[in-house]
């Protein structure tokens, strides 16, 4: 039994390529289940799911499916558990248990690093005959920073075309769905489990050699560079995990693109996943100004569009607006540049744009474009976050409550050490975008002053940090007027931003007496 629930659907102003992979991915997966052998039957009408399932429960129940791995179906169907009428096997999508998760925590909060050595040990991936980590070490994270000129070329990620199903789903998203942002292009969209295994063969070949040194690359030459752009087909478990990471093992690669990967899957994936379930989306022991929202939140469309976003029905009981851990006190909305509307800043505007184009961008033009600019302008994290599940194909509320609400915007400080922010520097050594800016790093560029605004803005929360005492000091030693400049420089690029104004001469004005990048 599977469900398209138009309540569901709309209940954020999602991008249209997200529902074109849900749909086109949902509907692919009951026909092969049909010429399986199955018995399928699909729901589909404007209501929630809950009431989609409640009224066929009578004919058909009790039903077993597998745990939700979203937070958001589970409480939205938890009456339905309670009361029977639906039973939960475990989730057989991800390969790591809450075990694996306390063997990762340390005294100051969960640790990725020890989660993914407890793993790699326990599982024995990437590991000798002697218990000890192939190549010396856990993680080649340091070796794979090289900066991308081009050479090798970036592959071209295949196209699928030719499908009824497809021209279904096109004609229904431009008629039912058309109020919903962004660009459509099903063409892009591995849906069959043919076409599935063809996308992951190109990554397997055109990818993976390379990813290792250039994963944290960006480039406006190229939106994904080597990633393997595979995160949607896992996250909707059509691609499983556990075959990602087993065939990676048994291909001839630098074991720094090997590790680097095997890390990504075996290592993140799982462990913002399990302390999303750990901490019930981040809801356990919250202040009361922390609490959960009692609306979904629409990531600042509304600021955007002039109009408030509204759903073809009410979400159900127990859906709510999510947690909002907020430890530094960032409380901007999302500003328009996020939804298209020019910045004036190159690194920002180019990112943003290859989002509404495709629904997708890698994880570092995510961390460090997205969320650095967004946690510099003190944008609240729980709207950014909203954002994000808005804009993203691959987003979920496992996926992105941890990567924004946690690492993005240091909100919650429970899994990660310290903010994950940076000046120019960062931005001009990884990526090719400062070229084309009206901005030049180390003498106009806001993101410098943004940089050291925010160390001195946030400095009583961060002071007890031990990674952030040297940053904090080289910020404290800057001249009184260098930092009244740098609070300038942050008032006006927040302020223009935040009206949906590119940056002008006068946040330029501003940036210019600095001079200093910052530092990640």
């Amino acid at each position: 039994m599977l469900v398209e629930s138009g309540e569901w659907l709309t209940r954020r102003p999602y991008h249209r390529q997200r529902l074109a992979w849900i749909l086109l991915s949902q509907r692919s997966f009951a026909l092969e289940a049909a010429e399986a052998g199955f018995l399928v039957r699909i729901l589909r009408s404007d209501a929630p799911i809950s009431d989609l399932l409640a009224a066929a429960l009578p004919e058909v129940g009790p039903l077993v499916a597998m745990e939700p791995a979203e937070r958001e179906v589970r409480a939205e169907l938890a009456p339905l558990v309670a009361s029977g009428a639906l039973k939960f096997e475990p989730h057989d999508g991800f390969l790591t248990t809450a075990a694996d998760l306390d063997a990762g925590r340390t005294a100051e909060g969960w640790r990725m690093d020890r989660f993914y050595q407890h793993v790699r040990r326990r599982t024995g991936v990437l590991m000798d005959k002697d218990g000890k980590p192939l190549g010396g070490k856990f993680s080649f994270d340091a070796e794979n920073r090289k900066r991308w000129d081009g050479t090798p070329p970036a592959p071209q990620p295949p196209e699928f075309a030719g499908s009824l199903l497809r021209e279904e789903v096109v004609r229904e998203i431009e008629t039912r769905f058309k109020a919903h942002p962004g660009d459509l292009d099903v063409d892009a969209i591995p849906a069959s489990r043919a076409e599935i295994d063809r996308m992951w063969h190109w990554a397997r070949r055109a990818c993976l050699p390379w990813f290792g040194p250039f994963e944290d690359a960006m480039s406006r030459r190229s939106r994904g560079v080597f990633h393997t752009r595979l995160s949607p087909l896992m996250n909707l478990h059509r691609l499983l995990p556990r075959q990602v990471v087993a065939e990676t093992l048994e291909l001839d690669l630098p074991l720094q693109s090997k590790e680097g990967f095997i890390r990504q899957v075996l290592g993140w994936r799982e462990f913002v996943y399990q302390v999303h379930r750990a901490t019930d989306g981040f809801r356990a022991g919250r202040r009361a100004d922390e609490a959960p929202l009692t609306e979904v939140g629409d990531g600042g469309y509304s600021r955007w569009s002039g109009k408030r976003w509204t759903p073809i029905a009410p979400p159900p009981a127990g859906v709510d607006g999510g947690a909002r851990p907020n430890a530094m006190s960032a409380e901007l909305g999302v500003p328009p540049a996020w939804w298209g509307t020019e910045s004036g800043l190159a690194c920002l505007d180019h990112v943003v744009s290859d989002v509404w184009a495709e629904g997708w961008s890698h994880h570092i033009t995510r961390l460090m474009v997205l969320a650095n600019a967004a946690t510099l302008l003190g944008v609240s994290p729980r709207e950014l976050c909203d954002w994000f599940w808005i804009a993203y194909i691959d987003s979920w509320d496992w996926v992105v409550e941890p990567n924004v609400l946690a690492m993005g915007t240091y909100g919650d400080t429970s899994m990660t050490t310290k903010p994950y922010v940076s000046g120019s520097a960062y931005l001009e050594r990884m990526s090719d975008s400062c070229r084309s800016c009206r901005f030049v790093p180390g003498k106009d560029c806001p993101i410098g002053p943004l940089y050291w605004a925010f160390l001195s803005r946030n400095e009583p929360a961060l002071r007890d940090n031990l990674r952030m005492k040297l940053p904090l000091a080289s910020a404290r030693q800057r001249a009184e007027v260098l930092r009244v400049g740098d609070a300038a420089a942050f008032v006006a690029l927040r302020d223009v931003l935040i009206r949906g104004r590119p940056a002008s001469e006068a946040v330029r004005r501003e940036a210019s007496p600095r001079g200093e990048k910052g530092s990640t």
